[in-house]
């Protein structure tokens, strides 16, 4: 296992002003979000000259890329165009991982299937693996179901994020019971490819390093049960009251003194 920061800890940035402060709080690591609604690094923007964006995403200053972060603003067959065209990129940068969000709630689960077996076949043909994101009001903010999505499409893996099940057991304590306290993230474990991580409390999704209740020391005990040697992901956004950096920092530290 490594620590690896999500360029979304800095939304607001460009692209290599985000890559030089994470380098700057000695991340060695980095996931870059290739969002359309980001301001620094788009899909169509990086689609739109492929060789410009290869260019663009391998000036890291020699920090390892552990993966991207996708988020598509096309949609019908464009979409899996344009797919296809970020799972291009990803193999001419060497980079394995990408992650997908998933649909919301109420999405038919036959057509959320179908969908992610269109981005799985793909992304093999690229030597690509796609991770499902576990996202609050989504398909995948439920453990049960993210577990038989991955039984029902071969080659696909999880983007773990142990904040979602604890906000969910809040918001609804049916549902998320077993996941109290990450209970219920056995099951799904041996799916998991990347992990996303800050500080959350049940009734908030993102609190000060060391207010919350994510006990990051029995999920990497549970990883490492898994064999699990990929990245654990610092994926933060800044809050006004704290000072982003130290936060971060922070939690760089702590997750270091774990592994």
């Amino acid at each position: 296992m490594f620590v690896a920061a999500s360029t979304r800890c800095w939304p607001d940035l460009e692209l290599q002003a985000s890559i030089e402060l994470l380098q700057d709080l000695d991340f060695t690591a980095i996931e870059i979000a290739i969002h359309e609604s980001s301001t620094h690094c788009r899909p169509s923007d990086v689609l739109s000259d492929e060789d410009r964006g290869i260019q663009l995403l391998r000036h890291t200053h020699r920090l390892e890329i552990s993966g991207y972060s996708v988020e598509l603003g096309s949609t019908g067959e464009q979409h899996y165009t344009d797919f296809e065209g970020i799972c291009r990129i990803a193999k001419a940068t060497k980079v394995v991982n990408i992650a997908v969000p998933s649909s919301e709630k109420g999405t038919p689960f036959n057509e959320e299937v179908e969908h992610l077996r269109r981005l799985v076949a793909i992304a093999e043909g690229e030597g690509v693996r796609v991770n499902v994101r576990s996202m609050l009001g989504c398909l995948s903010e439920d453990p049960d179901t993210l577990l038989v999505l991955c039984n029902n499409v071969d080659g696909l893996g999880v983007t773990l994020d142990p904040s979602v099940p604890l906000v969910a057991a809040h918001e609804n304590p049916t549902a998320g019971k077993t996941m109290a306290g990450g209970k219920g993230f056995d099951q799904i474990l041996k799916f998991v490819h990347n992990v996303h991580l800050r500080d959350t409390r049940k009734d908030a999704f993102q609190v000060s390093v060391g207010q919350g209740e994510v006990d990051y020391g029995k999920l990497v005990t549970q990883l490492e049960r898994e064999k699990y040697t990929r990245a654990l992901t610092v994926d933060m956004t800044p809050m006004d009251e704290y000072d982003h950096r130290v936060e971060l920092r922070k939690l760089r530290r702590l997750l270091e003194t774990l592994i």
